[in-house]
């Protein structure tokens, strides 16, 4: 690239994290530029929340808002302080160089002294049709109870919970405070949670486990009435009525498109200085549920959005970079602001 200009933020992502670290970014005068994707199947701009219909958990709203309201509040907030908005998607990086390279879905490359990484993690789903549509209109399937489970919508019905790990047992339990009777549908005869969770389900009189069993259909026009199971081992299948479906098979952090260079868990999730958002390579920082398989709240990514700005901004002041609102060259110049 020659005599292009160098952002000194880019942030990937359009989360809480994502719009939150924007903020932070922008009244700190480091005029950032968000690359908040492109819909993908289920996958919109927006992240998991795009298919929460009523969120009564995070601060500052009294009445439920729904998740589409709040991400866009939030961008409106971003964009009020100067943050400039791309609607693609960052699909190759050369973080290793400085300034580190990026070229987004549309073919524009850039450069920048900083890289905020809060593109999410994406729910494990079982596929079908009617479930991914029920979970975009707000139908009564979900992929996180704690997020939904507390709903009227789900007050005093039977949930069902599909999954066989630590996290459908968490979940199941959860429910239990809001259900009339939580199933558990698991295609195996044993669970893979730890024994401590399995016996705090078993041994819970709101919990039924159906064993060796599969999930082959969701049920419902505009909310879900029931489910269409299989047993696993003789092919039978059976309608059962649920009020309420929770998918609780796993998350897929989105950093394929690191391609491996910063560090990451066994599972995908970037790993981050402890306290920090600092990853495996100077100037680079990631926030929200890219690099969190634990809480996976909107709350607690918008707290590492703004934790990823201020160490941005540090970082950039450590290295001379910063203290003018203009975007710098590679060599350091000021030249005008450029739309990246």
């Amino acid at each position: 690239m020659a005599a292009s200009n160098v952002e000194k933020v880019v942030i990937i992502g359009s989360g809480p994290a994502a719009w939150t670290a924007a903020v932070y970014a922008a009244r700190a005068s480091l005029n950032p530029v968000v690359y908040e994707g492109e819909v993908m199947g289920i996958e919109v701009p927006g992240g998991q929340l795009m298919l929460t219909t009523e969120i009564e958990n995070f601060p500052g709203f009294p009445e439920p808002i729904s998740g589409q309201e709040l991400m866009q509040r939030m961008k409106e907030q971003a964009e009020r302080y100067g943050t400039r908005v791309v609607g693609e998607r960052i699909v190759e990086v050369d973080l290793v160089s400085e300034p580190k390279r990026l070229t987004s879905s549309g073919g524009t490359q850039l450069l920048a002294h900083t890289v905020i990484v809060a593109t999410g993690a994406s729910a494990n789903w079982l596929g079908l049709p009617n479930e991914l549509r029920l979970a975009q209109s707000g139908g009564g399937v979900s992929a996180c109870a704690v997020c939904d489970g507390a709903l009227p919508f789900f007050r005093n019905r039977v949930l069902a919970v599909v999954g066989g790990g630590d996290t459908a047992m968490e979940e199941a339990m959860y429910l239990t405070k809001f259900a009339s009777e939580v199933l558990i549908v698991h295609r195996r005869d044993a669970f893979r949670a730890s024994k401590a969770m399995q016996q705090r389900v078993l041994g819970h009189a709101k919990t039924r486990v159906l064993w060796n069993t599969r999930v082959v259909d969701v049920i419902g026009d505009d909310a879900i009435t029931g489910l269409r199971v299989e047993d696993t081992a003789s092919g039978a299948q059976r309608d059962i009525e649920v009020g309420g479906l929770f998918v609780a098979i796993g998350h897929t952090p989105n950093t394929a498109f690191l391609k491996g260079q910063v560090e990451t868990t066994p599972h995908g999730y970037v790993v981050t200085a402890p306290g920090r958002t600092a990853t495996s390579v100077p100037g680079v920082f990631a926030a929200g549920d890219v690099a969190d398989d634990y809480y996976r709240q909107a709350i607690t990514s918008a707290g590492t959005g703004c934790m990823a700005a201020l160490e941005a901004e540090r970082y950039l002041a450590h290295h001379g970079i910063g203290e003018s609102p203009v975007l710098e060259t590679a060599e350091t110049a000021p030249p005008e602001t450029v739309e990246a």
